[in-house]
C-alpha cells in the first residue's frame, strides 16, 4: 500500500500498546508523526529500549522509536485508545481530559458502550466512535505480529465536529490504513458488533475455529446471527444478517476470535463488552435473543 506524506504531522498518543495499538502506533510513526505510547511500567521501558517491530503482509517489516510513558503529559492532537474494554476505566487514568480537549480521542474497541464512558470523562467535541477490523498481535512487548492483508477503519461521531474527524481521518490514511468518515455513529457500531458477537461467542464456547463452527453448529451460528442483528436493527444499525453468513463463510477455516485467544490464555474476557452489550440493548428493546444469554451464561 502506498504511503502518503502528511503535509503537518501530529502528535498522538495511543493507550495501549497490543496488537492493535501497536501496530496503529508504529504506522503512525512510520509516516512520520510523533508518537507517544501509554503503558504500564514494564511495557514502557522495553518500547523505549527497543521500539516497535511489526511483522506484516501488508507493510512488510516496520521498525520505529516511539516515545513511551505511562501518563499523557502534553496536550495531543489525537488520542487513540487501544486497550481491552475490561481494562479501560483504569487506563482512562493515564490521559488526563484537559490534555485532549482540543484533540480528538478516537476508541478503537470492540463493543457499543465504551464511546459513553469517553464522553463522561472527555469533553463531547473531543470523543469520536471508530471501529477496525484487522487480525494483529502482539508477541512480546514492542514486537507486533499482524496476519491480515487489510487493516480498516471507520470514524463516526454524534458530538466532535467534522473538522476533528477529518483531521484523525488524514492521519490514519496516511499511516496506510484504510479509512472511512461515516454519517451515522449507531450504525457503524451495531454494523461490526452484529458480526462480531457470533463469531466471537461460538468459537470461544465451541473451543473451536470458524471452521467448525460454521459447519458442526451451523444452526446456532444461523440462529444466533438473526438474534443479534434483530438487536443491531432496533438499536440502529443495519440489517447484517446475510452478510455475517457470507462473511463466516469467507474466513479461513483456521480462524479464531479474539475472544478465544483470550479465553485460550487464561486473559479477562470481553464477554460484558460483546454479549452483555447485546442482552442489554435486546432488553431495552424487547427483542427476544435466548441463544445469546444461553451462551453469555455458559462463558460467564
Amino acid at each position: 500500500m502506498p504511503e502518503h506524506a502528511q503535509p503537518e504531522p501530529l502528535t498522538i498518543a495511543v493507550l495501549g500498546a497490543g496488537g492493535v495499538g501497536g501496530l496503529v502506533a508504529a504506522l503512525a510513526a512510520r509516516a512520520g508523526h510523533r508518537v507517544v505510547v501509554l503503558a504500564r511500567e514494564p511495557s514502557v521501558e522495553a518500547l523505549r529500549a527497543g521500539g516497535i517491530r511489526v511483522t506484516s503482509p501488508l507493510f512488510d517489516d516496520v521498525a520505529v522509536s516511539v516515545e513511551a510513558d505511562t501518563v499523557l503529559r502534553e496536550p495531543v492532537d489525537l488520542c487513540i485508545i487501544a486497550v481491552k474494554q475490561t481494562a479501560l476505566r483504569d487506563a482512562l487514568d493515564r490521559v488526563p481530559a484537559r490534555m485532549v480537549e482540543a484533540g480528538l480521542v478516537v476508541p478503537l474497541l470492540n463493543g457499543v458502550e465504551h464511546v459513553a464512558t469517553l464522553r463522561e470523562r472527555f469533553a463531547p467535541e473531543a470523543v469520536a466512535a471508530g471501529v477496525v477490523r484487522v487480525e494483529s498481535s502482539q508477541t512480546a512487548p514492542g514486537r507486533i505480529v499482524h496476519g491480515s492483508p487489510f487493516v480498516e477503519v471507520d470514524l463516526a461521531s454524534s458530538s466532535a465536529p467534522g473538522s476533528r474527524l477529518a483531521t484523525a481521518a488524514a492521519a490514519f490514511q496516511g499511516a496506510g490504513i484504510t479509512t472511512r468518515v461515516l454519517d451515522d455513529e449507531a450504525s457503524m457500531l451495531w454494523g461490526k458488533l452484529a458480526v462480531l458477537a457470533p463469531f466471537a461467542l461460538l468459537t470461544t464456547h465451541h473451543r473451536a475455529p470458524i471452521g467448525d463452527v460454521r459447519t458442526t453448529w451451523r444452526d446456532e451460528l444461523v440462529q444466533l446471527v438473526a438474534e443479534v442483528a434483530a438487536v443491531g436493527r432496533a438499536s440502529g444499525g443495519p440489517d447484517v444478517t446475510g452478510n455475517a453468513l457470507r462473511f463466516y463463510d469467507s474466513f479461513p477455516a483456521e480462524a479464531r476470535s479474539s475472544m478465544q485467544r483470550d479465553a485460550e490464555a487464561g486473559r479477562p474476557l470481553e464477554l460484558d463488552a460483546i454479549g452483555g452489550a447485546v442482552l442489554r440493548a435486546a432488553e431495552r428493546h424487547g427483542v427476544a435473543a435466548p441463544l445469546t444469554r444461553q451462551l453469555v451464561d455458559a462463558l460467564s
